[in-house]
């Protein structure tokens, strides 16, 4: 007769709790590490035409991530997924030039609480593409989250601004790119995804900034090239955040930067977002996070019924 299986393990669970506290932990600086990206960024204004801020901040990461990946032989990929990196590519480097039109434009709390709406085009994303079972739970924070975006831009109430639209297409744009990573990790390196990301990146926005190019001063080119360390370290943060623990865990702490954005928005330039934008941010954030807590368990049912 098989012995009985114990109820609990406590050194598991004093392992899986150490591994929250450092993704927790790493988590809360990533969400510092991007604050501080869309602070310069908006410092930037919009002299800089914004998807030739958007080149020069992806060649800056390019240059200072190459190397390394060179070292680590990062950059071996299975040759039938080309087409899938210059895919992410291109959407990616959409999206990041309508980030940065956006930011320049509108609040930073409103980019940021509008930003939030990636993770449930993710969602949708994945259901369509990916296979995974968009339960009626999951539709429901969706459509609560749209509500609270639709909240946050008021059409019909206020005239929408062009950094609003930006940013609303970027979202979906962001969500693609993640759902497209997430396949490739079926077959490439994390080393390699983020590789070949800055690389098409780079590709991709060349033609149309050399359409608007001008010569950039010294201090934006500084001020791009922080913006480029800066995002590169939270990329690295928040992989170790997602390595570390559950994304039921980090997820609500990313959304911390909400808060770190609103008060630079307010300290540094003078912003104050009304409340129909903590209403509506506040709407997306709980979507967002019931969607990583739904999805974190059922990952964790999954990996009981494997066992």
């Amino acid at each position: 007769m098989p012995a009985p299986r114990a109820i609990s393990d406590p050194s598991s669970a004093a392992i899986r709790g150490a591994g929250n506290l450092r993704g927790i932990g790493w988590m809360f600086l990533t969400g510092l590490l991007f604050v501080v990206v869309t602070g310069i960024v908006r410092y930037l204004g919009t002299d800089l035409a914004a998807v030739q801020a958007a080149f020069l901040r992806y060649l800056f990461g390019l240059i200072l991530i190459l190397p390394v990946l060179f070292r680590q032989r990062g950059l071996a990929v299975v040759p039938r997924r080309y087409a899938l990196h210059a895919m992410r590519g291109v959407v990616h480097g959409i999206a990041v030039m309508l980030w940065f039109f956006a930011m320049a434009r509108i609040p930073i709390a409103e980019v940021t609480a509008l930003g939030y709406t990636a993770p449930i085009f993710t969602t949708i994303g994945a259901a369509l593409f990916l296979g995974e079972t968009l339960r009626i739970r999951r539709i429901g924070a969706v459509l609560v989250a749209f509500g609270g975006a639709m909240i946050i831009v008021r059409p019909g109430f206020q005239e929408v601004s062009l950094g609003a639209i930006a940013q609303l297409s970027a979202a979906p744009m962001f969500a693609v790119s993640f759902v497209l990573a997430k396949k490739l990790t079926e077959t490439e390196t994390s080393s390699a995804i983020v590789a070949y990301l800055s690389v098409f990146v780079t590709l991709v926005l060349l033609p149309p900034a050399l359409l608007v190019w001008r010569a950039p001063t010294w201090e934006e080119l500084a001020l791009l090239f922080l913006v480029a360390v800066f995002a590169t370290l939270g990329h690295y943060t928040l992989t170790r955040a997602f390595q570390a623990a559950e994304l039921a865990v980090t997820q609500p702490v990313a959304f911390l930067q909400l808060i770190w954005a609103t008060l630079l928005g307010f300290y540094v330039f003078g912003e104050q977002p009304d409340v129909w934008t903590w209403i509506g941010g506040g709407l997306v954030v709980a979507s967002a996070t019931y969607i990583a807590y739904r999805q974190a368990r059922a990952q964790r049912q999954a990996r009981a019924e494997n066992s």
